[in-house]
């Protein structure tokens, strides 16, 4: 597939700057650009290769000056690396789509398959369960019994869905999450642990993305809940009873504690830690590594573990890389001001 710089332009409401004729039929790093190719300028760092890419087309944003000749057709637009996602959205959306059914495919007569769906060899599909229409389930995917998964998913290989989980419309799940495994429930008694039965289930509403390795549990009752449009990364762990809202993302390893709730439009960076039984508020942002012990209202962005005010996190951290002087300043003054006692 090839597109022209005027159409790229008319899809994408840019100005172009150079040839409306150019070509591109595949994506490159501006650094890394080859003739037919399109890539994007938004970070200043990499604002040098503009001048020596080989890309035939570069997205750039429209406050970006050329210092010296450009070779490449500009095309200018409001936001460079948000109009980049559209169009690798519309190229990735004009591949042909898998369709049709393995024999190799273990699928209960019971279960309801939608049309135009494409399930893989050894996908297996419980007793009683739903694919929605244009769905896509690849290699050794395992739906449980009773479970629902809506129209337009995509679930890649050896992703497992238990047994009456919900899953909404065009939510992709990528190789080996799990949802719907137990939570993670026992009773300490004198002789050992006894285990909890975890009866309820996990929903997950439409266009949420669930990273390789990511695990959802199932709830002690009722259901854990992933709201619409939620981004989870890879290796993220959400505990049973949560309740993730609208839009938020978190990076990879981040961790959920039981029964806890989260707003809308959260981020959460890398390996931050959340604790159970806690509220945090709509638009929080949790940076990387970062601990919260309890609830936050809202609004706020934590560092640090404790968690702790942003603002006061940098502080605190410039403090401590001047503990040694410091300690070492305390220690010269006790002896000063027992040199000073002593001579009294």
């Amino acid at each position: 597939m090839k597109f022209t710089a005027k159409q790229i332009a008319a899809f994408i409401q840019g100005e172009i700057v150079g040839n409306e004729n150019a070509e591109v039929y595949t994506f490159a790093k501006i650094e890394e650009g080859t003739p037919g190719a399109l890539s994007f300028l938004s970070n200043p760092k990499y604002t040098e290769y503009i001048y020596t890419t080989k890309s035939s087309i570069v997205l750039v944003n429209k406050s970006f000056e050329a210092q010296k000749e450009i070779e490449a057709t500009l095309i200018k637009v409001d936001n460079a690396y948000e109009s980049l996602a559209k169009l690798m959205m519309l190229y990735e959306s004009m591949k042909p789509k898998k369709q049709g059914i393995s024999s190799l495919a273990s699928i209960a007569s019971s279960a309801k398959i939608g049309d135009n769906v494409y399930i893989a060899p050894f996908v297996v599909v419980g007793e009683n369960c739903e694919i929605g229409d244009g769905s896509m389930l690849y290699d050794g995917v395992s739906i449980g019994d009773g479970a629902k998964i809506g129209e337009g998913c995509i679930l890649y290989a050896h992703a497992t869905v238990y047994h009456d989980c919900r899953i909404g419309n065009n939510c992709i799940l990528h190789s080996g999450c799990v949802i719907g495994a137990d939570g993670f429930g026992f009773a300490p008694t004198p002789d050992g642990y006894n285990k909890i039965p975890q009866m309820g289930i996990v929903t997950i509403e439409d266009n949420v993305e669930i990273g390789a390795n990511t695990c959802i549990d199932r709830a002690t009752m009722g259901s854990t809940i992933i709201h619409s449009g939620v981004k989870l990364d890879n290796l993220v762990q959400i505990a049973h009873n949560d309740e993730i809202g609208s839009h938020t993302a978190m990076a990879a390893q981040v961790g959920v504690a039981g029964t806890t709730k989260i707003g809308e439009w959260c981020i959460f960076g890398g390996q931050a830690g959340i604790s159970g039984h806690c509220t945090i508020g709509d638009r929080t942002t949790v940076g990387p590594q970062c601990g919260t012990i309890g609830s936050l209202k809202g609004g706020e962005t934590v560092l640090g573990s404790p968690a702790m005010d942003a603002k006061e996190y940098i502080r605190a951290a410039a403090y401590l890389k001047r503990l040694p002087e410091m300690n070492k300043t305390i220690k010269e003054l006790k002896k000063e001001i027992e040199a000073l006692k002593n001579n009294k």
